[in-house]
C-alpha cells in the first residue's frame, strides 16, 4: 500500500490525514491546534504540523505530501529567510484602509487579477505593512503565503528560490493573474511602494507537478476552499455550499469569472480550472440564533421547520445578525419581517430562519451564475449542513438538487488527492463517500419574497 498525507493548515488548527493513493481510504489521522488570533508567527504552525503529524502516527511510510490551508495570510521573509514579523491572517482587518486605497489608485483590479481588493487579501496587508511599519515592509526579500511557507519548512532547504505553490492560492494574493499564469510585479509594487522586481515569489506548480523534497515528494498546496472542492472531486459545473459559522459557495468553472460589482471572487481552483467564489459572514450562527430564542436543540428546530408551510405564512428572516459580506452591508442588522398573529409562531419562525440561510446561500448562487457559470448541482457541507430542515429545503430554494457528502475533514483529504496526483502524475479516481441526495420541486418564490424584503431593509436604513 502507497500512502500519502494530506495536511490542512488552518485558521484553528493542523489536520493531517495519512491515505491510501491508490484508493482514498484514510488509514489514520491527527490534529493539533493553532494558537487565537488574527496575527500569529509561522513558527506556530511548524509545531502544530509536527504535534498533528505524530498524533497521526507519523510520516515515515508516506511517499508524498500536500498541504492545503487558509488562503490570504501574508508571510513576509527577510534575505536569510526569517519570518519579519507575525503573519497577518486572512481575517485581519487593520488593512480595511488599505484595500480602499488600492480601489482608488488602480481601476483594472477585476480584468487583471478577478476581484477587488478587500481587506482579507495579501496585497493590502503588504500596503498596510508599507504605511504602518515601513523599516518592516523595506526589509522583504520574499512573501509567502501560510501553506506556502508550511510546505517550505517541510522541504528544509531553507532558500528563499525554493518556495512554490499553486494556482489557487497564488490566485488570492490580489497580484496573480489566473488566467496568464503569471505574477503582475507592478501590482506587487503597487501594494508595497516600491518596485519589488526582485522580491521573491513562490513558483506556480501545476496540480499534477510534484517537488522532491528529500524524503517526500511534495505536492503543489492549494488554498482551503480550493482544497475542499478537491477532496469533493468536484468537477465544472459542480458547486460546494460550505456551512460553518460563515458561508461559502464556490463553483468549479471551465472559464474564468469576472465579476466588477465585487460581490463574486475570480478565484482560481486546485485542478486546472477557476473557483468563482462567495462568502457570506451568517451561516450555521443562523441556525444557533434561532434555536436559542425558541429554547430548542437542533433536532427541534429541524422539526419545527418542517412542519411549517413553505414560505412560513409569509414570515420572512433576513439573517445579517452579524453585518453581511454578500451582499457588502457591513452596518446591517438581521430582521424578521411580516409579524401577524397568525404566523408567529415557533414553526415558522423555524421555518424563516432556515428559508433565510438558504436564501442568503442562493443569493451568492445568483450572483454566480449571472457571471455565465453553470450550476448543475450543489454539494452541501459543514456544520449546518447536518440539519435535517436544511437539507431538505434546500432543493426547493436554490433549485437544483443537493448532494450531502459524509461528514470529512475535505481540505485535508483534498491535499492528500493532490499528494497522489503529483506522485503518480494522474488525477485520482477515489470511490465517493457515502452521499444523500435530496430534490424537491423548486419554489422561486421563496427567494423572490426574500429578495423583495431585503432590498426594501437596505433602502429604508439607509444601509
Amino acid at each position: 500500500m502507497t500512502l500519502v498525507a494530506g495536511v490542512d493548515t488552518s485558521t484553528q488548527s493542523c489536520k493531517v490525514l495519512v491515505v491510501d493513493a491508490e484508493s482514498g481510504e484514510i488509514v489514520r489521522q491527527g490534529a493539533a491546534s493553532h494558537p487565537d488570533g488574527t496575527e500569529v508567527h509561522p513558527d506556530h504552525w511548524w509545531t502544530a504540523f509536527q504535534s498533528a503529524s505524530a498524533a497521526a502516527g507519523g510520516l515515515d511510510d508516506v511517499a508524498a505530501i500536500s498541504v492545503g490551508g487558509q488562503q490570504h495570510g501574508m508571510v513576509a521573509l527577510d534575505a536569510s529567510g526569517e519570518v519579519i514579523r507575525p503573519a497577518l491572517l486572512w481575517n485581519d482587518t487593520r488593512s480595511a484602509g488599505a484595500a480602499r486605497e488600492l480601489r482608488e489608485e488602480f481601476d483594472g483590479w477585476v480584468p487583471a487579477v478577478g476581484y477587488l481588493p478587500l481587506a482579507s487579501f495579501t496585497n493590502t496587508k503588504l500596503r498596510w505593512m508599507a504605511d504602518a511599519e515601513p523599516e518592516n515592509a523595506a526589509r522583504v526579500a520574499a512573501v509567502a503565503l501560510p501553506h506556502d511557507w508550511l510546505t517550505w519548512k517541510i522541504q528544509g532547504s531553507g532558500v528563499l528560490a525554493d518556495l512554490f505553490t499553486d494556482r489557487s492560492d497564488a490566485s488570492g494574493t490580489g497580484y496573480f493573474d489566473s488566467v496568464a499564469n503569471e505574477y503582475r510585479r507592478d501590482l506587487l509594487s503597487l501594494a508595497l511602494r516600491r518596485d519589488a522586481s526582485s522580491v521573491i515569489l513562490p513558483r506556480v506548480l501545476a496540480p499534477d507537478e510534484g517537488v522532491d523534497g528529500g524524503r517526500w515528494i511534495l505536492g503543489p498546496g492549494c488554498g482551503d476552499n480550493a482544497g475542499a472542492a478537491l477532496g469533493l472531486d468536484l468537477r465544472p459545473g459542480q458547486t460546494s455550499v460550505s456551512l460553518g459559522t460563515s458561508g461559502v459557495v464556490a463553483a468549479v468553472s471551465a472559464t474564468p469569472a469576472y465579476d466588477e460589482s465585487g460581490l463574486v471572487n475570480g478565484f482560481a481552483d486546485a485542478s486546472g480550472s477557476w473557483l468563482p467564489l462567495t462568502a457570506t459572514l451568517n451561516a450555521a450562527r443562523i441556525l444557533d440564533a434561532a434555536r436559542r430564542v425558541l429554547g430548542v436543540d437542533f433536532d427541534e428546530l429541524s422539526r419545527l421547520a418542517l412542519s411549517a408551510p413553505s414560505g412560513a405564512e409569509g414570515l420572512v428572516m433576513v439573517p445579517w445578525f452579524e453585518g453581511e459580506r454578500t451582499p457588502n452591508l457591513p452596518d446591517a442588522t438581521a430582521s424578521l419581517v411580516s409579524m401577524t398573529l397568525k404566523n408567529f409562531t415557533p414553526e415558522n419562525v423555524a421555518r424563516a430562519a432556515v428559508e433565510g440561510l438558504l436564501c442568503l446561500m442562493g443569493e451568492g448562487l445568483e450572483a454566480i451564475r449571472r457571471l455565465g457559470v453553470t450550476i448543475e448541482r450543489v454539494s452541501l457541507i459543514g456544520g449546518g449542513s447536518k440539519s435535517e430542515a436544511v437539507r431538505r429545503l434546500a432543493p426547493e430554494v436554490l433549485g437544483v438538487p443537493v448532494d450531502v457528502p459524509a461528514p470529512a475533514e475535505y481540505v485535508a483529504l483534498g491535499a492528500a488527492r493532490q499528494a497522489a496526483w503529483a506522485l503518480t502524475g494522474t488525477r485520482p479516481a477515489w470511490e465517493s463517500s457515502s452521499t444523500e441526495t435530496y430534490e424537491a420541486e423548486s419554489r422561486p418564490e421563496i427567494a423572490e419574497r426574500y429578495r423583495e424584503v431585503a432590498e426594501r431593509l437596505v433602502t429604508s436604513n439607509g444601509w
